[in-house]
C-alpha cells in the first residue's frame, strides 16, 4: 500500500512539472545571424566632417521575409553610429569610415536593439567594403593622380621655361622647365586624395551579426494607401 502511495505521489509530481513547464512563445521570431537587409541612407555622410559617435540614419527599402513571414517590413527605421572615420591623406592614404547599426524601429514604434554592420555598398560609386568589420573605403584614384600630375607638370614646366628664358636664355629655359616639371609631378602625387562621400539615398546592404529575436505580434506592416 505504501509503495502504491509513493508511486502515485511521484507520478503526480512529474505531471505537475510537465504542466508547469513554459510553452514556446508562438510570437517569438528569430532573424538569423548573417541575414542581409537592403537600406537607403537618410542623411549624407562625408569623411571631411564626420566624427566618431555621430548618428547614422537609414531605412529599409524592401521587406525581409523568412518562412513566408515578414520579419522586417519595408520602411523600418535603422539607427546606427560612426565608430571610426579616417579623412583622405597624402599619397596612398585613402579615406574610410566604419558604421555600426544598433537599433531597429518598426512602423508600429516597436524597437529592437541589434548588432549589425555594412556588408556592401552597391549604390556608392568608387567605394567598397575592405574588411569583415564593414569599413567602407574610398577606391584608389591612381589614374586621376597620374592625369593631374601630367597637367600640373605641363603647366609648371611651361612656367619654369619662361622663367628660365628670362634668367639665362635657352639653357635657363631647359633647367627651369625641368624643375617646373618635377615640381608639378610632386605636387599632384602628394596632394590629398578625394574624401569619401555617401549621399542621401545611397544603397547600403546591412548584415545582422547575431540572432535577433523579435515579437511577431508587434511587427506592424503598413497597408497600401494608409
Amino acid at each position: 500500500m505504501r509503495g502504491l502511495f509513493t508511486l502515485l505521489l511521484v507520478s503526480g509530481m512529474a505531471f505537475g512539472q510537465v504542466a508547469d513547464s513554459p510553452r514556446p512563445d508562438a510570437n517569438a521570431l528569430v532573424i538569423p545571424a548573417g541575414s542581409k537587409v537592403p537600406l537607403s541612407l537618410a542623411q549624407a555622410i562625408s569623411t571631411k566632417n564626420a566624427r566618431e559617435g555621430d548618428a547614422v540614419y537609414a531605412q529599409t527599402v524592401f521587406p525581409f521575409v523568412l518562412n513566408d513571414r515578414i520579419l522586417i517590413p519595408a520602411g523600418t527605421y535603422i539607427q546606427g553610429k560612426i565608430s571610426h572615420t579616417e579623412p583622405a591623406g597624402r599619397s596612398k592614404k585613402r579615406a574610410e569610415i566604419l558604421i555600426h547599426f544598433t537599433t531597429l524601429i518598426f512602423p508600429s514604434g516597436y524597437t529592437v536593439m541589434l548588432p549589425a554592420s555594412v556588408e556592401n555598398t552597391p549604390g556608392a560609386d568608387n567605394k567598397g567594403v575592405k574588411d569583415s568589420e564593414g569599413t567602407i573605403q574610398q577606391d584608389k584614384d591612381t589614374s586621376q593622380r597620374v592625369e593631374d600630375a601630367a597637367k600640373d607638370a605641363a603647366v609648371a614646366g611651361t612656367v619654369g621655361s619662361i622663367g628660365g628664358v628670362a634668367a639665362g636664355g635657352l639653357t635657363g629655359a631647359r633647367i627651369g622647365g625641368g624643375i617646373g616639371l618635377a615640381a608639378g609631378v610632386a605636387y599632384a602625387l602628394l596632394k590629398h586624395g578625394p574624401e569619401l562621400k555617401l549621399d542621401v539615398g545611397t544603397s547600403i546592404e546591412m548584415e545582422i551579426q547575431r540572432d535577433i529575436t523579435v515579437d511577431g505580434s508587434r511587427i506592424q506592416v503598413a497597408k497600401a494607401g494608409s
